[in-house]
């Protein structure tokens, strides 16, 4: 028994390592496919960036295919706690929903000089069948489920109607936040931030129930 418990001591400050040693990888291949897109993560860069081996990178993931479903999973783990994780402390319904929205549109604002993964990924892979793309295409069905959970939450409340389109809804939002990317990336116009407010607001407006 004495054995046991000396192997397991030992082992963990070296389990702990590479679990820190994976989660550096992961930052810095954040900030290269915030930069460069998904295909600009490679083994090589991260090597390179990390002063690691290219083999000392690759056992952490197996393949490259791994590395970027790993990225997305850590990137889809951060979008989440910044917009549902502040979201939850207002009470169900139209409040949470706004809160839900504004998150989201002020992450796309702080991310304008880079860009959204799941916008720039659909980009990228929306014609290229493969892992990466079905990990992305669940990524964004994930996403496009918490909005229509806060919407019908809203109906629920009695303060968006009962006949409210709920996927209308989100495909009305979710276009609102690709326009926005469009306009703040491609066209290089910085009133971005005050118009998606004022146009998600004008979306919901119109499904609210009168009292």
């Amino acid at each position: 028994m004495a054995i046991v418990n000396n192997m397991t001591s030992n082992e963990r400050p070296a389990v702990r390592k590479g679990e820190q040693t994976r989660a550096a990888i992961l930052d810095v291949a954040l900030e290269v496919a915030a930069r460069d897109g998904l295909e600009g993560v490679t083994i090589g860069i991260l090597a390179d960036r990390l002063s690691m081996s290219k083999s000392g990178v690759f056992s952490h993931f197996g393949s490259r295919e791994e590395l970027l479903i790993a990225t997305l999973k850590e990137y889809e783990v951060r979008f989440l706690a910044d917009i549902l994780k502040p979201a939850v402390t207002e009470p169900r319904g139209l409040l949470r929903l706004k809160a839900i929205l504004g998150n989201w549109f002020t992450r796309l604002g702080h991310e304008n000089e880079q860009g959204c993964l799941y916008i720039s990924g659909g980009v990228e892979y929306d014609d290229r069948p493969g892992p990466v793309r079905d990990e992305l295409v669940g990524m964004i069905e994930g996403w496009e489920k918490e909005l229509e959970r806060a919407i019908r939450q809203s109906i629920e409340t009695g303060e968006l109607r009962e006949d409210t389109p709920v996927d209308l809804v989100i495909f009305e939002l979710y276009g609102l936040a690709l326009g926005f990317h469009h306009s703040a990336r491609l066209m290089a116009r910085n009133n971005g931030s005050d118009m998606i407010r004022q146009v998600f607001e004008r979306i919901l407006n119109q499904y609210q129930r009168v009292a």
